[in-house]
Order: structure tokens, then sequence, then C-alpha cells
């Protein structure tokens, strides 16, 4: 008996399309990070790129759950001292609604090198024109 390893270069990539709109975040960020590890895949291994490309539009019309849009905050430091800095969701939903998922999805898959690569097959658009309609989108209902 032989253990079967699945290989990266005999998977074909699949792209979906999601539409964000009236999506509670959270849930939105698992099923997208869901997509893009490849778990839902029978041949997942946790250690190759087995996923799948996302491509998610109307970032802008995402829903948050309880006062989350008024209370939640994401901090980053500048590197300078005294360089904390901090921007609540509200304001970052109007000026990049893009980065509030690309955060949340970034937060669920590992980080490593395999995580920064995976990382970059999540294309976010703010409305619904995307420049991906070369790729044959599938579009998924979450």
């Amino acid at each position: 008996m032989k253990t079967f390893v699945p290989q990266p270069s005999e998977h074909n990539r699949k792209w979906y399309l999601i539409d964000a709109s009236d999506k509670v975040l959270g849930r939105l960020a698992s099923e997208i990070a869901k997509k893009i590890r490849g778990k839902d895949n029978p041949l997942f291994t946790p250690y190759f790129d087995m996923g799948a490309s996302v491509v998610v539009i109307n970032a802008e019309k995402v829903r948050l759950t309880g006062k989350k849009k008024q209370m939640k905050k994401y901090y980053w430091h500048t590197g300078y001292p005294g360089g904390l800095k901090s921007e609540s969701v509200e304001r970052m939903l109007a000026t990049h609604p893009e980065r509030v998922i690309q955060n949340a999805v970034k937060g669920m898959l590992p980080k490593n090198r395999l995580g920064r690569k995976l990382n970059k097959r999540l294309f976010i658009y703010a409305g619904s024109k995307h420049p991906h309609q070369a790729q044959m989108l599938e579009p998924l209902e979450i």
C-alpha cells in the first residue's frame, strides 16, 4: 500500500465570484478562507496550495452585527516610537471597504509563507465591477 499524495501541478484551479451584499462579515470571511485554502476539496493537503481563487464584489455592502461598526478598531504600528495607530470599522468601510474583508480573511489563513501566497488569490472590489471577466467565474452563494 502506498499513500496517495496529490501534486499541486495536477490541480485545476477554479475561480469563484462572491457577492458580499448584505452578508455578515465573519461568516463571509470563513467561507472565503475555506475556498482559498481548499478545505472543501477532497484532495486537501495542509502543506500544498490546492485552493481556488476568489473574487469578491460589493464589499461596501457587507454587514456587521451588534455594535461592531462603532466599537471595533483596527490597530497597526508605524515602527516609530509612539506610532500606534487605530481606525474604526465604520471609517474604514467609508474609505477602504476592501480592507475590512481582507483583514478578516487574512486572520483565518495560516501565518506562514503559504498563507501569504494564499492571500494573493483573493481579489476584493468595493463596487460590482471587476476586471476578471476572462476567468470562468462560478457564482457562489453563501
